[in-house]
């Protein structure tokens, strides 16, 4: 039981962090949290519910979940759990599933495809239903992970900020779990034994890019603890000056006065 507190306050500590150094919530924001059925939207969830209570601010919270019309999909199982909590819920229903199945080659991933029209789908619910913020489940592994796959396999430095507006400029994303550990939030929704919905269309892939480089960030931190709080620290310390971006440098106009 000591245990489970401790991992509550440290998941608690860390999103109040990001809340606050990323500015994250303010007075009479109405936030659609996204759920997946998975452990870190269920804890996203739980967290937030929890800051509403004791947070000096006043901001809305709305559940949404969007029903992708994957076979098999336990389409009960979030509408009896948000009921049996008393939140504000919507379930979105949209076939996804189809055009990502119709639009993909044998033996390619989805991944890309269902996130971006699932991205999509969201971000018009968001407005649909009167909100000017919208909060994603990631955490830090996520964040890191996404670093290195874009960093390998990509060409840039680049990751999932925190903090962002979508494309439209009318919606703020947000991602209160960015200094969470996995490991916590696994221990948080063991506890709490949430209803976890496994996703098929991802849980198929078992090559993707993503697993190679987190089993990557795993060994090193085994070989090397603290290795992730490092890292996190080296993106929130970028000295451009430092790097070869002719773009956030002029590198063109250096010279000795």
């Amino acid at each position: 039981m000591e245990h489970i507190k401790t991992t509550t306050k440290k998941l608690q500590k860390a999103i109040a962090k990001a809340i606050q150094e990323f500015n994250m919530i303010e007075e009479g924001d109405k936030i659609m949290v996204c759920l997946s059925g998975g452990k870190d939207s269920y804890t996203l969830l739980d967290m937030l519910l929890y800051f509403q209570k004791v947070a000096p601010i006043s901001f809305d919270v709305i559940a949404v979940n969007l029903d992708q019309k994957q076979p098999g999909f336990p389409e009960e199982v979030l509408p009896n759990y948000l009921s049996s909590l008393n939140v504000n819920y919507k379930i979105i229903e949209k076939n996804t599933y189809k055009i990502v199945m119709d639009k993909t080659p044998e033996g390619k991933t989805t991944c890309s495809l269902c996130s971006r029209l699932r991205r999509g789908t969201l971000y018009e619910a968001a407005k649909d239903l009167g909100c000017n913020k919208l909060a994603l489940g990631h955490h830090l592994n996520d964040i890191l992970e996404t670093f290195f796959l874009n960093l390998f396999f990509s060409g840039k430095l680049e990751t999932m900020p925190p903090k962002f507006k979508n494309d439209a400029g009318d919606l703020v994303v947000l991602r209160p779990l960015a200094f969470c550990k996995e490991s916590d939030i696994e221990t948080y929704a063991n506890f709490k034994n949430y209803p976890i919905i496994p996703c098929n269309l991802c849980g198929s892939q078992e090559n993707l890019q993503r697993k190679k480089v987190k089993q990557m960030i795993t060994d090193w931190e085994t070989d090397f603890p603290n290795r992730n709080a490092i890292m996190m620290n080296a993106l929130q310390n970028v000295f451009p000056s430092h790097l070869l971006d002719k773009n956030l440098f002029d590198f063109e106009d250096l010279s000795i006065s």
